[in-house]
């Protein structure tokens, strides 16, 4: 079993360590804390050393997926000096974008508060999608979906009108065609769009962010970082702080309610 935890000491994976030591499986966990309940009872810890964001996962998020990554690629014998090499120039040439990508964030008009948002992409993207969901909701405390792109053609396209806002992953190799049609469909139908991917149209949507080539199936590791810096982006619009939780725990260690104690106290009597 592979267990994936930034803290390690969730009340998710706390109950799941004790399941997988009654059932007597060995545990691979993955986690950021040395100290979590995580690498202290998986029989195998890989423990990533990075600095851990304020509240929402950002810097962790993405060195798990790479931890992750690296273990499943090691496994079927695909991950060695040469594929780590190419990995590691892929990293090297988004730095730079960054400036970039902020410069064409400040200058859109995707941007604006109120509106529902729905990120669609397909696989490894869909780690991104869901982790843009969470920033949106976390960050910006702002309603989001994610969801499949194949899914959203089954029904909930319904919901396409010119108060939607989209932001959509193309894969470098993996349906990357029918998805830019459904781009297409998208515009034409009134609805924002903000695409991510490599050597996209430039014209193909509102706002289009060029991500560097990377290795097949690893899009995922760098592609998220246009949504990152898109929740903060809209959070500072919205007049919100994107590094600090209003209701959640850091760490959601019980069963019972929403609030945290600090803010069920202050909120007491309201």
């Amino acid at each position: 079993m592979i267990a994936i935890s930034r803290s390690g000491r969730s009340l998710e994976i706390v109950n799941l360590l004790a399941k997988a030591r009654a059932r007597r499986a060995i545990v691979i966990g993955i986690t950021n804390s040395s100290d979590g309940t995580l690498a202290r009872e998986a029989q195998i810890a890989i423990v990533v050393p990075t600095k851990v964001d304020h509240a929402i996962s950002v810097n962790t998020y993405s060195t798990l997926a790479a931890a992750a990554g690296a273990l499943a690629s090691a496994t079927s014998g695909s991950f060695d000096a040469n594929f780590a090499a190419s990995l590691l120039a892929s990293i090297a040439e988004t730095e730079p974008r960054i400036a970039d990508w902020r410069k064409q964030i400040a200058d859109s008009a995707w941007f604006t508060p109120g509106k529902f948002t729905y990120f669609l992409g397909r696989g490894g993207s869909m780690g991104s999608c869901h982790e843009a969901r969470l920033l949106w909701e976390e960050g910006a405390k702002s309603p989001a979906t994610a969801m499949g792109t194949g899914s959203f053609r089954h029904g909930p396209q319904e919901i396409v009108n010119g108060d939607a806002r989209f932001g959509l992953w193309i894969d470098a190799q993996r349906m990357r065609e029918q998805d830019l049609s459904v781009a297409r469909d998208l515009r034409r139908l009134g609805a924002s769009l903000l695409l991510i991917g490599h050597d996209l149209p430039e014209r193909s949507a509102g706002l289009v962010f060029q991500l560097p080539a990377v290795p097949p199936d690893w899009q995922f590791l760098i592609d998220v970082i246009p949504a990152q810096l898109a929740a903060e982006y809209l959070a500072r619009l919205q007049g919100v702080d994107c590094d600090s939780f209003r209701l959640c725990s850091y760490i959601v260690d019980g069963e019972f309610g929403l609030m945290n104690e600090e803010v069920a106290t202050r909120t007491k009597g309201s």
